[in-house]
């Protein structure tokens, strides 16, 4: 029988207590991930990538939003941000135009990671400023979907 790796162990661990909980908000154009700009963004959607890291984390209760209106991306965040363990933030273009997103975050008690699916640094200069990230836990971007896992083991090792 194999030995479990720190992260498995961990989540037996969670699994005999309760499940930790991590809220994904994805922001505008999000909803066409498989469609739009596939050479950026891959061509798989959001949801077939979601159902593999649920499967890959089945200790872990993942609630997944999109929205492209700003004001209830903002609403998702105050809703979960005292309740959740953990929210992993794509705000999509908000993330470098929106104070009142980043002030939402500061609000509230839950960590945010903000998770881009590109390297937003090998794109357009304005991409390359966030109004988020210093109100988060940490940023990681340029992985492609495997972003959101990296954040999800982010959250499980804190």
């Amino acid at each position: 029988m194999p030995i479990a790796t720190p992260i498995e162990f961990f989540l037996m661990f969670l699994a005999k207590f309760d499940l930790m909980k991590i809220q994904i908000i994805n922001g505008p154009n999000l909803n066409l991930l498989g469609v739009r700009e596939k050479s950026i963004y891959g061509d798989s959607s959001f949801e077939a990538y979601l159902e593999k890291l649920r499967g890959r984390y089945p200790a872990v209760e993942i609630e997944y939003y999109q929205s492209n209106v700003e004001g209830e991306i903002i609403n998702k965040i105050h809703e979960v941000g005292f309740s959740f363990d953990g929210i992993i933030l794509n705000a999509g273009a908000y993330t470098h135009t929106s104070i009142a997103i980043a002030d939402a975050i500061a609000a509230i008690k839950a960590p945010v990671i903000e998770v881009h699916i590109s390297n937003v640094y090998k794109r357009e200069e304005f991409r390359h400023n966030s109004m988020l990230a210093a109100n988060c836990m940490g940023v990681i971007a340029g992985f492609g979907m495997n972003s959101y896992r990296l954040a999800v083991e982010s959250l499980l090792s804190e």
